[in-house]
Order: C-alpha cells, then structure tokens, then sequence
C-alpha cells in the first residue's frame, strides 16, 4: 500500500520517525526450516459453533465469539444477573451474524482441554472460576506498583543518581513492579480483577465496563510506553488466535483494517520466534515501497546454537524498538494518527491520540519535575524483566513456543503453551505470570488463584517447581521455535 504519499502536512515528522524506527530488511528470516509433521494433539477447526459455558464469567465463550471487527468484551459476553452456573454442560450455539468463531488449532487446543477438564473436576473448577476475582489484593498491589514506580522516577532524576544506580534499581523493584502492573491489568481486562458478581460499583453510578476501561487507561500510568492499547486492543484476540499463521502475521497486524490486532502478542513474539507469512510494517518512500521491522531485522540475525549472541541481539532489538515507540507516541499526540496502521479504522486512531496525549502530559511533567531520569528508570523498568538475564525473562520467551510432547502421559504431540514452575518465590515476584498455560486454559481465574489448577487437575499440568530459568533462557536463545506450534502438521484426534 501507498502511504506517505497520502500523509498531511505532517510528512516531514513522521518521515524522520519513521526513518528512526525501522531498518530495512531485504530477505526472509534465515531460520526457515523444512516443515515437520507432528501428530498434534489438537485438532485443526475452524469453524467452533459449540461454546463450552462452565461459569456466569466466562471468557473463554466471549473469545471463540468475539469479532475482529468489534471491541471483545472486558468482562462475560452475559451479566452475571442474567445468567445462571451450568456446570459440565456443553451448550451449542449457532454463530451470530456479526461474530466469528474461528479459532486457532492452538486455541481449540486449550477449548479440548479445558472441556475434559470440566468434565472431570467441574465443581471445584467453576466456583473457582465463578466466585474469585482479585479484587482487594490487586487494587491494592496497583497502588502500590504505580506509586512506587513514581516515587522511584522521582528519585532517580532528583537524588542525582548514576546511570548504573539508576538500572539497579530498575532491576529491582523497579521491573517487579511493572510486571505487576501489566498483570493486574491483565487480570481487569479478563474480568477477574472486579467482583464478579456485582455489575455496578461506587454505591451504584459506575458500570462494569467504564471501571474496567477506566482502570485500563488511568492504570497504566506511568510509563514510558505502556501496556494500555495491547490490552485494550490485542490480548483477547491473542486468546482466539494464537500459532494462526493467517492471522498471526506481521504484514496482517500492520495492513489490517480491523480495530483490535489479530493477535497483540505477534508484536512481541517476532523477536524471538520463528512466524510464518510476509513482513510489514511497509512504506512507500521516494515512489518505492520498503518493508521495515525492527524485530525481523534482528532476528535475522540471530545464530544457531548461539544462545549469548542471540539473546545480546534480541536484548538490543527489543529495547531498541521499545524506545521508538516512546517518540511514536509522541507523533501520535502531536498528529493524532498512528501512522503504522495506516487502514484501522477512526476509532482506533482516536484511542490512540487520546491515551497517546494523556501519557506523554504525565511524561513532560516528570521531566520538569525530576528531569529526564526519571523517564531512564521507567524505561528500564519496563523493558528489562523481558530480556535475560532477568528471571522473568524465562516465562516471558517460552509462553508459547513449539514444545513436542514425548508422550509418556498418552497425549503426544505439540505443546502452544507452556507455564514456568520456578517455585513459591517466583510465583510471588512474577505476579502469576508464570502460570501461563493455565490462563489460557481458564482466563478467568484471577492471578492468584492460577496455582490452584494444578492442585485440581495435575495430570494436565508438567509436575514439580524446580525449572532453572536460566537453563530456560539457554534453550529459547539456541534455537527458536515457531510461535504456538505454527509450523506443526496437526492431524485430527
């Protein structure tokens, strides 16, 4: 597509951010390999039309319900007034006309096993997923997390720290409580952060949704970049669409034209993983159109069996881009258009403008109050529990990768999800986080109530709480795997 030809006034200023922002790439990535046969174990359907209903909350009916052309749902697809707990029961609804059901093989994968596991501990399964929600303890957390976080910017530019004070303290608490922030929201956005059972809050003025939103926007202050609009419009569809190589492509979440991404987490993930399908963003500069990308330039780069020099190039890649998008929200602000989605629609634009404006008057603000080191800290804080060797780091890069399963428990097959068991301190720092593929096998279980699946159900989880995250880090950086099994040749069960 054409772009800068059609830009206003405003060409020179998104040239040069865009000029800044990406580097050219001219090949595919080298890591292209053979495809390989795996006898999956989940099915490839595309047309889901049975919704499993376990609870009045959940998520996982208004993921394989939810448009990529409408806003999914912060909470239940259903007030929880208007619907009653059906435990076990399968319940087949035809599709509407303005919803699709298509989902991934990898999120039909976690749609299987969560029906076998309702079948065989329903009770326990949907009181927990019913009744809990963090409430109380994540508000507070929040709290803490984004007042700390301001607090120690403060510091940091005012106590005239050094550069290396200023990352150690990034480091800890500094990243700790970012994780936190982006997991809490996580938890809101999923519906599982406010009492489940009660549709209007503050003796009852505010609905659900406008706390929820609320809580979405004003929450993820301060920051540098910010988690608002990958949850706002990329982590639901991320649960629907999951290892989809139509959908999980960068040249798809760039040229689309629908409001939410087709799967948020491809923004990540082309970092560190193999994808399938063309590159983007793309524009057109001088009458001749250039694919750009940050991340697939890097990855281009990484070597086989080169876990340092790979996780030293991933590490630049990722930071590299994560401050770009600290100066593009400042475009955004400024013109009050995200040029790299030139075809999303006014609405998308106009929440971006919007959040783009609020975050950078708090941004400006921090800089007259404590100058700008106090921004050096909250950029570090945000970017560095997501490179090694942080532990974090761990949980973040093998979330969704290609493990084979070897079989032994008499399933086999390719694994799109995986959780970190590094014990009760891990659990504790990472917020939960770590509890990955439970989530997507029940998104509506709060933060930390996500440990106790494994309690209900172990045979459906790996056994044991001594991963080495380092050893971790090790594997993911040798040899990249494919997002969620993308590359894996799914036969049906």
């Amino acid at each position: 597509f054409t772009m800068v030809s059609k830009m206003p006034p405003t060409t020179s200023l998104l040239t040069a951010s865009a000029i800044l922002h990406c580097f050219c790439i001219t090949s595919t990535h080298s890591y292209a390999s053979p495809r390989r046969t795996i006898v999956g174990s989940f099915s490839r359907s595309k047309h889901v039309t049975t919704l499993l209903r376990s609870s009045p909350s959940n998520t996982f009916e208004e993921i394989t319900s939810s448009s990529s052309d409408t806003t999914p749902s912060l909470s239940s697809s259903h007030s929880i007034e208007q619907q009653q707990p059906h435990n076990n029961e399968v319940i087949t609804t035809p599709p509407s006309p303005s919803s699709s059901t298509t989902i991934s093989p990898a999120a039909t994968w976690h749609k299987n096993r969560r029906r076998q596991m309702l079948q065989k501990y329903g009770p326990q399964l949907t009181k927990l997923e019913r009744d809990s929600s963090s409430n109380t303890l994540a508000l507070s957390l929040l709290t803490l997390s984004n007042l700390s976080l301001l607090s120690l910017a403060i510091v940091c530019g005012t106590a005239q720290l050094s550069v290396g004070q200023i990352a150690l303290l990034a480091v800890f608490p500094g990243s700790m409580f970012s994780l936190w922030t982006l997991q809490i929201l996580h938890d809101c956005l999923h519906g599982s952060l406010l009492n489940k059972r009660q549709q209007k809050f503050m003796f009852g003025k505010v609905k659900r949704r406008t706390l929820q939103d609320a809580i979405l926007f004003w929450g993820s202050m301060p920051s540098v970049f910010g988690y608002y609009l990958y949850l706002k419009y990329g982590h639901l569809t991320h649960h629907k669409s999951l290892g989809d190589p139509k959908a999980a492509s960068l040249e798809k979440l760039f040229d689309s034209s629908s409001k939410e991404f087709e799967d948020g987490d491809v923004l990540f993930v082309a970092h560190r993983m193999k994808l399938k399908g063309k590159v983007g963003p793309k524009f057109t500069v001088g009458g001749r159109e250039i694919t750009m990308s940050i991340s697939k330039t890097g990855f281009n780069n990484w070597r086989e069996d080169k876990p340092l020099w790979n996780a030293v190039v991933f590490a630049t890649s990722f930071m590299y881009e994560r401050f770009m998008l600290m100066i593009n929200d400042v475009v955004v602000a400024i013109t009050g258009r995200n040029y790299f989605f030139p075809n999303k629609p006014k609405e998308f634009h106009k929440e971006c403008a919007k959040y783009c404006r609020c975050a950078v008057l708090v941004r400006g603000l921090l800089w007259k109050m404590a100058g700008w080191k106090s921004l050096l800290f909250l950029y570090l804080s945000e970017t560095l529990w997501s490179i090694p060797p942080h532990p974090a780091c761990a949980m973040f890069v093998t979330n969704h990768g290609s493990n084979v399963d070897d079989g032994s428990d008499g399933g086999g097959g390719c694994i799109p999800s995986s959780s970190t068991y590094a014990g009760r301190w891990y659990s504790l720092f990472t917020l939960g986080t770590n509890y990955h593929c439970e989530h997507h096998d029940f998104p509506t279980i709060p933060l930390h109530r996500l440990g106790e699946l494994r309690k209900i159900a172990p045979e459906f989880y790996k056994k044991g709480s001594n991963d080495n995250v380092f050893r971790i880090m090790k594997k993911a950086f040798s040899k990249p795997e494919f997002y969620a099994c993308m590359d894996a040749g799914i036969q049906h069960m």
